[in-house]
């Protein structure tokens, strides 16, 4: 896991300082090593958070003969079977997973994408032709701009994007870009409709699939562990870890007293694991703010009341290992949202939880993505599987539909019964924000940070997606001070429609 900058475009060389120091800037999503790499037509540099190989992972990795390039963002989890289907044609250098991407490409070209499991966005290049490409659900960030000049900036968040670069966007989840200039989707989900011929909702299966997607994830040189906020979700990829790695460390946090606190301690209890948790004060959280949006890169309320105990929960968690798995898209995959107790049709369920999932990208993954990386951890997502997802979106959608008889997401809460208490299992749903305790502490703080004044002006002073409320007039005016444009306000993600009542 990293962070990454680049300049691909004619003079490239003369750009190579100003690439460098663009990485710098994301020095905490890579504190273990740095590297560049530049000829005529392109710059690259890199910050390296060393996870496999750690030793001799250093990027930007180049072929054997020097003239194909590599910088990267995330995890190839397939990585040594595609590199033993490499080893006869090609000389690796490293232990690197990454380092089968760039052989894939010399010997593929921009179809290497579709061999690669995994989470990952990457810039290759072999001086004439490049590749920049992003996972299929986009967990790992990748952004793209365009100045006065020839050339395309890329950049593993937008601070690292030149101020001179008005055209400014995210790479699409599951897309690529070639030198051709035009935006190409790789990837198109085979469970956007309803399945003609559903899997049968078998707990049992559900588990055995959901343990594989875990056990992929397992895959370092360096510890492993949970968030545990004592939801089902987390207390369900906490259970699955605990059985491959002894004492595992999990992690919760939340204001005192807050029911997240109290269940993650008995989750924690159960499983034997090395718990560690933080306090926050309602007053730290209200600080924070400026720190979390800066390194969030949105405006997004619901989003940010999470984001916060989701800071606080990171720090933590770099004090110990560097590689944490999370809970994020079970909800999505399983119908866990409260608002989705409204829908009665199993099409109409379908579509939004597909829905759900494609917009995770700036929503649900970027706060994972910076948060973690704000502090040099790693967060890995085994809900958001390619495998499982196929798995679980193939299911009857009639059997992930709110009945009176039975509670959101009762088939995950079946398929791991026997491995937690039963007052976890079947715990009522709370948001994030919620079971910590920050969400009504942040609206609070919100009425009173802005004066009436102020918010009588929203309109005027935010007239495109002008905020409603305090709260988020409060969150606009901090993101605008850090990143101000319209090309930069339009990469932020937004609940949207009956979204909106999942925050």
């Amino acid at each position: 896991m990293c962070g990454f900058t680049a300049y691909v475009g004619p003079h490239a060389q003369a750009h190579t300082e100003r690439v460098r120091r663009m990485a710098e800037r994301l020095r905490y999503r890579g504190p273990d090593d740095a590297g560049h790499y530049a000829s005529d037509s392109v710059a690259l540099a890199h910050r390296r958070l060393s996870i496999i190989d750690v030793g001799g992972g250093k990027q930007p990795l180049l072929s054997e003969d020097g003239l194909v390039a590599l910088v990267c963002n995330g995890e190839i989890y397939n990585h040594r079977a595609l590199r033993a289907g490499l080893e006869g044609r090609h000389r690796f250098h490293t232990r690197s997973d990454s380092e089968v991407i760039l052989h894939l490409y010399e010997d593929k070209g921009p179809s290497c994408v579709r061999d690669l499991d995994g989470m990952f966005a990457f810039v290759v290049t072999d001086g004439e032709r490049f590749l920049a490409a992003r996972d299929p659900l986009g967990i790992k960030p990748l952004y793209i701009g365009r100045d006065a000049g020839a050339g395309i900036w890329f950049a593993s968040e937008l601070k690292s994007l030149p101020t001179t670069c008005t055209d400014v966007a995210e790479l699409p989840p599951g897309s690529l870009l070639t030198e051709q200039g035009v935006v190409q989707r790789w990837f198109v989900p085979t469970w956007s409709e309803p399945p003609a011929s559903p899997e049968p909702a078998d707990p049992g299966a559900l588990a055995q699939a959901l343990d594989v997607a875990v056990t992929k994830r397992l895959m370092s040189d360096v510890p492993v562990g949970v968030f545990l906020s004592g939801g089902l979700d987390s207390s369900v990829i906490a259970a699955l870890v605990s059985r491959q790695i002894p004492e595992l460390h999990s992690f919760a946090v939340g204001l005192d007293g807050s029911p997240d606190l109290f269940a993650a301690r008995r989750v924690a209890e159960h499983l034997g694991t090395r718990h560690h948790e933080y306090v926050y004060a309602a007053e730290e959280a209200a600080r924070a703010l400026p720190t979390v949006i800066a390194h969030l890169e949105s405006y997004d309320p619901a989003l940010i009341r999470s984001a916060v105990p989701c800071y606080f929960v990171s720090k933590l968690t770099s004090e110990h290992v560097k590689v944490v798995l999370t809970g994020e898209g079970a909800d999505e995959a399983f119908a866990g949202y409260r608002y989705l107790q409204g829908i009665d049709d199993p099409a109409a369920l379908q579509r939004e939880c597909v829905r759900l999932l494609l917009a995770l990208h700036n929503m649900n993954l970027q706060r994972v993505d910076r948060m973690t990386m704000a502090h040099g951890l790693e967060g890995r997502v085994p809900f958001l599987d390619v495998g499982f997802l196929s798995w679980a979106m193939a299911l009857d959608p009639a059997a992930k539909l709110h009945r009176s008889d039975r509670p959101e997401k009762w088939l995950l809460r079946g398929a791991f019964e026997d491995l937690l208490p039963a007052e976890i299992v079947w715990r009522r749903k709370l948001e994030f924000a919620e079971g910590c305790g920050s969400e009504q502490v942040l609206i609070d703080h919100g009425e009173r940070a802005v004066a009436d004044t102020d918010f009588a002006r929203a309109a005027e002073l935010f007239p495109a997606d002008s905020p409603a409320t305090k709260e988020a007039f409060l969150y606009r005016r901090i993101f605008e001070e850090v990143f101000p444009g319209e090309s930069r306000r339009r990469t932020v993600g937004r609940w949207r429609g009956a979204m909106s009542a999942a925050a």
